[in-house]
């Protein structure tokens, strides 16, 4: 079956890796299990907490088919296509329907810093492109520039692929915009872990998130109390969760969620691959106190 309809929770895998940094999919399909134990409704591969811009292609592909093959049809499988090459997101968003994802996310394609009418018909080339469901991806942190709200619209109104927006902007202003405008079906998901139970309060539809790698009990569980309107119940699950939230950002994501996994022992130590460093050891220490405080897993 086509996936028509986000929400929820979808867990922003890590990628682990062994110590000579090739990858430890041993230690990949243990997290996947530990999800769809845990909850959550999807996982999305091959993303940024994913250290997807460290990862080859060969390398995307292989870790795309092991999570499709290891989950089975259990949960959807999302994988990250996305690049700033119009014709590259296209290829890989190719092999990944190839390969049965049952969806894909495009992030806004980095450096180049197209306009607003490139980002439109980049996004709308591999919508014609490729019929497989797909997901806009808008992190102007990391991307170095925003789709707008009129542009994200648009392209929910004219793409009949793609079903949903990953907002991660942190502006509270365009995302309620889209949320306005949008037309019916189009998922709008949550791409701060901090500000997922508040947009869902205001009508968004779920979360792609970090946090739930390492908390997928409790955190889908927040969420899917926001979305039954139990808003008392899921404030208090995530305030509960809140300072270790703001802990998988105190240094570049995903350093402290991987520390974190290895400190909960659901993964090993975690290796990085460079320019990326192993966590502070200051910083490691105030994480293991605000996991200890949110006592997840107990």
């Amino acid at each position: 079956m086509p996936l028509t309809e986000l929400q929820g929770t979808y867990t922003a895998l890590v990628t682990p890796f062994n110590e000579d940094m090739s990858i430890d999919y041993e230690s990949f399909k243990k997290l996947i299990n530990h999800q769809i134990e845990n909850g959550v409704e999807g996982i999305v591969v091959c993303g940024s907490t994913g250290e997807s811009a460290t990862l080859n292609v060969k390398e995307k592909i292989s870790l795309m088919v092991t999570a499709i093959d290891h989950v089975k049809g259990r949960i959807p499988v999302i994988v990250g296509t996305g690049s700033n090459s119009t014709s590259a997101s296209i290829d890989l968003t190719l092999v990944a329907k190839e390969h049965g994802a049952d969806a894909v996310l495009l992030v806004a394609p980095y450096y180049n810093k197209p306009s607003q009418e490139g980002l439109y018909y980049h996004f709308k080339a591999i919508n014609d492109a490729c019929d497989i469901p797909q997901i806009i991806y808008n992190v102007p942190s990391r991307s170095g520039v925003n789709i707008q709200a009129e542009v994200q619209v648009k392209l929910a109104k004219d793409c009949k692929n793609i079903i949903a927006t990953k907002e991660a902007s942190g502006n509270m202003d365009q995302v309620m915009e889209v949320l306005r405008t949008r037309p019916k079906g189009f998922a709008v998901l949550s791409g701060e872990d901090s500000l997922a139970v508040p947009l869902v309060n205001m009508g968004a539809d779920g979360v792609i998130a970090v946090t739930s790698n390492y908390a997928p009990k409790e955190y889908s569980e927040a969420i899917r109390q926001a979305l039954k309107s139990n808003t008392k119940t899921a404030s208090r699950m995530h305030y509960k969760l809140f300072e270790s939230i703001q802990m998988n950002f105190v240094e570049t994501n995903p350093i402290p969620v991987k520390t974190a996994l290895a400190i909960l022992g659901i993964l090993p130590e975690p290796n990085f691959r460079s320019p990326l460093f192993p966590m502070h050891q200051d910083n490691r220490k105030r994480l293991e106190k605000a996991l200890r405080r949110a006592k997840i897993g107990k």
